[in-house]
């Protein structure tokens, strides 16, 4: 075992040549420029725009899908997203394992949701990814964290600035670093939305 932990870690070593980045050279650098452009550079939400590039990226993309500035989506080819999501300001896909977003489901203001990792037992720091899926009626708060290979059920929500490791239950409210459930998540019951914000965010 000691010899095991003075075993040092060589970055030098690392490499990402087994990684299946989706897509080739030029189509991954065309889509750096126009993501450059129009998603992170453009003050404006040009939301139907912004749809049709995702598409012709490759992902599949619902209707009514509003994209506010400064979005940042890694990989496009490995994105699915459902009818009427909401992508908040500067909220970061990082989608180096496919993204399944549902229905309905809100993604607030710098959001992170990490596919990938490292395996800190390996020499080599090699990458390790896992996919994400956000099930309908989902919603991630404002600077929350989705890890890689979590699964957020139908409705569930992640507080503002809270870390997600596992899966969330299904019409839950989770908070926390790490996430754990705070109570359910009850909807219809005549809460105004401003009540409802600040129920879940204290």
């Amino acid at each position: 075992m000691a010899d095991l932990q003075r075993t040092p870690v060589n970055l030098s070593c690392y490499s990402v040549r087994a990684f299946d980045r989706g897509a080739g050279t030029i189509k991954e650098c065309l889509w750096l420029c126009i993501s450059l452009m129009l998603f992170r550079l453009c003050p404006f939400s040009f939301s139907a725009l912004k749809r049709a590039v995702l598409r012709a990226f490759g992902a599949r993309i619902g209707r009514g899908v509003v994209i506010k500035p400064q979005v940042k989506i890694t990989f496009p080819w490995k994105l699915e997203i459902g009818d009427h999501v909401w992508l908040g300001e500067e909220c970061w896909l990082l989608n180096l394992d496919r993204i399944t977003i549902g229905n309905n489901v809100c993604i607030s203001q710098r959001a992170f949701l990490c596919t990938g990792n490292h395996n800190y037992k390996s020499r080599t720091f090699d990458l390790a990814v896992k996919p994400i899926v956000i099930m309908d009626g989902g919603w991630i708060g404002a600077g929350a964290w989705v890890g890689p290979g979590v699964v957020v059920h139908s409705h569930a929500v992640l507080t503002a600035g809270s870390i997600a490791t596992q899966d969330l239950n299904h019409h839950s409210i989770h908070r926390g670093n790490p996430a754990i459930f705070i109570k359910a998540r009850v909807i219809g019951d005549g809460q105004t939305a401003v009540e409802s914000q600040t129920d879940i965010t204290r």
